[in-house]
């Protein structure tokens, strides 16, 4: 039983994630802002809050330790495209959140903006990774 709840939730989830992912894809380019939410200036959980209230009308809690917190945790095997990705010190000093988008690659507002990067950056540590239930 449990498996084919899964295999249902993966479908669902892919096309969640094309929605999700034109939104953030829309967004490249924007410029970062300290507390901005869009939407044409984003903080890191301004812009993760954005894409998912756009795409798929979810509301996201306002800070990235606060979407660490509500988010269903998951191991980086069981990483899919639109979890999100949490940078801090440790699991209760989470500083910046991304959405994953594949291939090791994040879309995220940083101080460069709204930009596409790899996950695993030599400046930061990935402390842990979130699925953002969309059946609610």
């Amino acid at each position: 039983m449990g498996s084919a709840m899964n295999n249902n939730a993966h479908a669902d989830s892919n096309n969640d994630f094309q929605q999700v992912y034109s939104v953030a894809k829309s967004k490249l380019g924007s410029p970062y802002i300290y507390g901005a939410t869009g939407s044409n200036a984003f903080d890191c959980s301004g812009f993760t809050s954005y894409v998912y209230k756009n795409s798929l009308g979810i509301k996201l809690p306002r800070t990235a330790q606060a979407q660490y917190n509500a988010s269903n945790k998951v191991s980086r095997n069981n990483l899919q495209k639109g979890d999100l990705v949490f940078i801090g010190g440790s699991t209760a000093s989470i500083y910046h959140v991304g959405m994953y988008v594949g291939n090791g690659k994040m879309i995220d507002a940083q101080n460069r903006g709204v930009v596409s990067e790899n996950i695993n950056a030599p400046w930061w540590n990935v402390v842990g990774y979130g699925h953002v239930d969309t059946n609610d």
